[in-house]
């Protein structure tokens, strides 16, 4: 996934309760949030934090167990392994769930007794200012984060607001109390990435600074601004860089306690406080823009104070409104998923736009939003499929800013062109397609609205238009992406095409007719990706032919395929699933291919050297994008009791409440995404359609309140291991003969009821006209 290297009641699965003020106590005894586990996923591939933040919030506080170099670095892709024994600290930014990394930014220390400058090594206790930790003494709920560093008995707290993350440091009596900010470390470490950076300590104790990264995107600068809520009484700045080819003339003050700023690419701040007689306050702002606006955003109205137990309930409170956008009745387990899902599906895009508008762009200049917010970390090629989707139907406010932050990106763009994979406003071109066209597309056709159409239309055709991109000019001009020219020529190809179909359909939504027929058109090259001879979908070469020898096993990075082989790719035309089960004659042979992708032995040693292909049920790998629309592909081939089988499959065995309950990275939501419409009994196989599949729901009931005011009901029953199959649908009282469901009638309000039963009914949805719509017509 997305990598380019070579849940209302009380889950507490931890220990060590803090006393609460009777402020937060009464806000923590109902609501969705308390549902909420942040550590599922943290283990294993899933690569999220637990840490704190709020609903799609620019900080995303976090501890950090591990900042390895980038070659070893794939298990802390979120700064946090659970496997791990000791903490190096907290910082502000990190991702969740992404296949590769970066951020790791303005980490903190709190220290009792003596300093050590250098984090040490994890396998050599106080080799270093890193400390050991117990999972017992973790607490981790929805906006809140608490642990005990055992090796320096301090009691660390943190909570967060949408650009400040607060911390509480407990210091033991008598002990001498010190904050640790170090500048160097970052997640994808390697010697070098540290460009520049800037430390700064004003007459009123408050310290600034800001540092340039060389990493996933290049040149990146981030900016501070923290106070401290008892006075410090001294500190020291240090550069730490041995090796200067320059070094440049020594700036005011003789000891590194005598200076009053430092700028170096090895920075670290010691801030010295006695010993404390009550809890240490800690706040920090951060900017992509400046200092001074990061110290305007600590000053505002968000900032002021430090009652630190506040800032938890508001953040409490902030994901509790947030996720109270459904209701669900359900098993303990599925509702802590549920609800777990939900919250990792709005972890981002992130706030990346400072308190009076300002952001910067992609082109690294400072911009400023008029009448909007400006999000970015954009994993497009994951998130296009489901969570932006999931956006759209639960928070269409929300996508309205979404979009309108894409086409501000698309305007600052020194290539004119949307974002492709993003994060604080810059470009890193990772992955393939142009996926924010089907982001804009799926919402305007869904009735999102309040961003300029016909701007965000000819962002669309600028970035399906660009030749020097992914080997578009070559795929103009044949048809598809020639191997020879472009690697994964396959895979560009069939995702091109359906970036094209969903282009067209905003196009003819709006009116737009030669546009639409345009993109229609070249919607359809998938076909010169399919060979009929072997069933496969293969890449082509500049002369036409198929590239030879072709292993539909085969994968790798560069290869055919982007993350995936034949077995995985050859089914990803969402746009026209007739059309395929048409080329793949007809509908047995298409559902006995589909039957073979799952059912097959697969060892997962075949995938070792792909990171991201996991969660293998035979050739289906859950953990990975290319997989997630599979098992809905029956509906289009009139199985869809086969669907229903298949996703029972997948639930029970890709998710699970605990630390290494994802199969995969979580992808900045779309894993997540997947399991709750997935849950609610239908999924966007083809987003930029107002058609949904049905599957078949996995909770007994659920209310969907909607930004309309209506709600939208699914009740299912018996919901339990005995019923798996679907024996009727019906919608507000009437029989439903179709397989799938459309938008309108969701946000319409009403009731979506499952009747479940143990023997699968091989009738419903067999008819052409049942099945969800495509390009072609069923065969």
């Amino acid at each position: 996934m997305a990598i380019r290297l070579p849940f209302p009641w009380l889950l507490s699965l931890l220990t060590a309760a803090i006393s609460l003020s009777p402020q937060f106590a009464g806000a923590a005894t109902s609501g969705h949030a308390s549902e909420v586990d942040p550590r599922i996923g943290t283990g294993g591939d899933g690569h999220t934090f637990p840490g704190a933040t709020v609903p799609f919030g620019m900080i995303q506080l976090s501890p950090d167990t591990g900042m390895p170099d980038f070659k070893h670095g794939y298990k802390w892709a979120a700064g946090y392994q659970y496997g791990d024994t000791s903490i190096m600290g907290f910082s502000h930014t990190h991702f969740s769930g992404s296949g590769h990394s970066d951020l790791g930014d303005v980490l903190l220390m709190p220290i009792s007794g003596a300093v050590r400058l250098e984090p040490g090594d994890p396998a050599q206790p106080g080799s270093g200012y890193r400390s050991r930790f117990s999972h017992d003494s973790e607490k981790v709920e929805a906006g809140y984060y608490a642990v005990t560093l055992s090796d320096y008995n301090v009691r660390a707290e943190l909570a967060a607001g949408r650009r400040i993350g607060w911390h509480r440091y407990s210091f033991p009596t008598g002990q001498p109390a010190h904050v640790l900010l170090d500048l160097r470390p970052s997640i994808y470490d390697y010697p070098g990435k540290v460009l520049w950076s800037s430390l700064r300590v004003h007459e009123d104790g408050t310290v600034t600074g800001c540092r340039q990264t060389r990493g996933w995107a290049p040149g990146r600068e981030l900016c501070f601004a923290m106070r401290f809520s008892q006075p410090m009484q001294s500190r020291t700045l240090y550069d730490r860089e041995t090796e200067q080819a320059y070094k440049g003339f020594k700036g005011p003050g003789h000891q590194a306690e005598d200076h009053d700023a430092q700028n170096g690419r090895a920075l670290v701040g010691v801030f010295d406080f006695g010993a404390l007689k009550k809890p240490l306050g800690v706040k920090v702002a951060l900017s992509t823009v400046s200092e001074a606006t990061a110290l305007a955003n600590l000053d505002g109205s968000d900032g002021q104070g430090w009652d630190f137990d506040a800032r938890r309930g508001e953040a409490y409170a902030a994901w509790n409104k947030a996720l109270s956008v459904i209701d669900v009745e359900a098993t303990a387990a599925m509702r802590s998923n549920f609800y777990t899902s939900l919250y990792h599906a709005m972890l981002s895009p992130t706030l990346s736009m400072d308190a009076n508008g300002d952001y910067r762009g992609p082109d690294h200049q400072v911009h400023r939003a008029d009448g909007f917010e400006f999000y970015s970390t954009w994993s497009l090629w994951d998130v296009y499929r489901a969570q932006q989707p999931l956006m759209a139907l639960l928070l269409p406010h929300r996508s309205t800013d979404f979009i309108r932050s894409l086409i501000a990106a698309r305007e600052a763009s020194p290539f004119g062109i949307l974002p492709v994979w993003a994060y604080q406003g810059l470009e890193t071109w990772c992955m393939i397609g142009y996926h924010a066209v089907p982001v804009i597309a799926d919402a305007y056709i869904k009735g999102v609205r309040g961003f300029d159409a016909q701007k965000a239309l000819d962002a669309m055709v600028a970035s399906a238009s660009y030749a020097p991109y992914g080997g578009l000019g070559e795929y103009m001009k044949l048809g598809y992406v020639p191997i020879d020219k472009e690697p994964e020529g396959a895979s560009k190809t069939l995702e091109y095409a359906y970036d094209d179909w969903s282009l067209a359909q905003m196009a003819k939504a709006m009116g737009k007719s030669e546009v639409a027929k345009t993109f229609a058109q070249r919607a359809t090259n998938w076909r010169h990706a399919y060979d009929a001879k072997t069933g496969f979908m293969r890449a082509r070469k500049s002369d036409g032919n198929f590239r030879e020898p072709f292993d539909p096993d085969a994968a790798g990075y560069g290869s055919d395929y982007t993350e995936g082989n034949a077995w995985q790719y050859s089914w990803y035309v969402p746009q026209d699933v007739a059309g395929l089960i048409a080329a793949m004659d007809g509908d047995a042979t298409f559902v006995r291919k589909l039957d073979s992708v799952f059912d097959a032995k697969v060892d997962p040693a075949h995938f070792e050297h792909v990171e991201d292909i996991t969660g293998l049920i035979g050739w289906y790998a859950h953990g990975n994008e290319p997989s997630h629309h599979l098992a809905y592909l029956y509906d289009y081939a009139g199985s869809p009791w086969k669907t229903q089988a298949r996703l029972k499959q997948i639930m029970d065995s890709q998710y699970a409440p605990k630390p290494d309950g994802l199969a995969g990275n979580d992808d900045l939501g779309q894993m997540s995404a997947w399991y709750i419409f997935t849950a609610l009994g239908f999924y966007p196989v083809t987003p930029a359609s107002d058609e949904y599949a049905i599957g078949r729901p996995f909770v007994s009931r659920a209310t969907l309140h909607l930004a309309n005011g209506k709600d939208f009901i699914v009740s299912a029953a018996p919901v339990d291991d005995a019923h798996p199959y679907v024996g009727q649908v019906t919608l507000n009282g009437q029989p439903l003969s179709r397989v799938f469901l459309r938008h309108g009638e969701i946000v319409a309000g009403g009731e979506l009821h499952f009747t479940m039963q143990a023997e699968p009914n091989r009738e419903w949805g067999q008819a052409a006209a049942s099945r969800p719509t495509a390009m072609s017509a069923y065969p």
